[in-house]
C-alpha cells in the first residue's frame, strides 16, 4: 500500500495511532544504527533509507535517477514491513540474521528482502540494530556493485556458452540426420542411391562446362 506522502512527518502522520506507534520504534532503531553516509526519506511509497547520490552518483542501476534504496520501512494493508536489501545480497549476512532472530524465540515472516510482522513484539529489534550496524554504506556499494557486475559476467558466460553449443551441435545433428535416412535401407539400395547421386552431380559439371565453352 504506496503512500502519496512527501515527507517522513506526513507519512507518519497519516498512519493509525497504534502503526504510527510501531513504525516510530523501529525507525529509532534504524537511525539509532545507521551509518551517516545514508540519508532518510520518502521513496516507493514508503520511508527509505537509501545512499544519496552525493555519496554514490550512480545511483540505482534499475533507475539511475534514483538513490541506491537501502532499507525500506512501511505498512502495508495487512501488516508491516521492513524491506532489508543488505540482506537480499550477501548470503553470509542473510545466514548470520536468520540465526540470530530465530534464537530470540521471535517467528521470523520474510521473502527475499521483506520482513512481516504485525505487532513491535513480533521484531527482534537487537538483531535488526546489529545488522543495519553491520553494513556502512561504503561496504553496502562495494556488495552490490560486485553482484551487479558478476551477475553481469554470468550473464555473458551463459550466452557464450550458448551460442558454442549450438554451434558444435550443428554439424553433429547434420550428420544424424544422414545416418537416419540411410539407416535400414539395403545395401544395394544405398549404393543405387550413391549412383544416382554421383550421375546427378556428373550432370550438373558437364552442363557448366558446356555453358563455359558458349561464353
Amino acid at each position: 500500500m504506496q503512500s502519496s506522502a512527501s515527507t517522513v512527518a506526513d507519512y507518519l502522520a497519516s498512519l493509525p495511532e497504534d502503526r504510527r506507534a510501531t513504525i516510530s520504534a523501529i525507525r529509532d532503531v534504524i537511525l539509532a544504527n545507521l551509518d551517516s553516509d545514508f540519508a532518510e526519506g520518502m521513496g516507493y511509497g514508503m520511508i527509505l533509507y537509501h545512499v544519496p547520490h552525493s555519496v554514490y552518483p550512480a545511483g540505482y542501476h534499475c533507475k539511475p535517477s534514483d538513490p541506491l534504496p537501502y532499507i525500506g520501512l512501511a505498512s502495508q494493508k495487512n501488516h508491516l514491513a521492513i524491506y532489508m536489501m543488505s540482506l537480499y545480497g550477501d548470503s553470509d549476512l542473510l545466514a548470520w540474521f536468520t540465526k540470530e532472530w530465530k534464537k530470540t524465540g521471535k517467528k521470523l515472516d520474510m521473502g527475499k528482502s521483506c520482513i512481516r510482522f504485525k505487532k513491535l513484539d513480533g521484531v527482534a529489534l537487537d538483531v535488526l540494530g546489529e545488522t543495519i550496524r553491520r553494513v556502512p554504506a561504503s561496504e553496502y556499494i562495494a556488495k552490490f556493485e560486485a553482484n551487479l557486475r558478476g551477475s553481469g559476467r554470468d550473464k555473458s558466460k551463459s550466452a557464450d556458452a550458448g551460442k558454442s553449443s549450438t554451434k558444435r551441435a550443428k554439424p553433429k545433428q547434420a550428420a544424424e540426420a544422414r545416418a537416419k535416412k540411410t539407416k535400414g535401407k539395403s545395401t544395394g539400395e544405398q549404393k543405387s542411391i550413391a549412383a544416382k547421386k554421383a550421375t546427378k552431380a556428373a550432370g550438373k559439371k558437364s552442363a557448366k562446362k558446356s555453358s563455359a565453352k558458349s561464353k
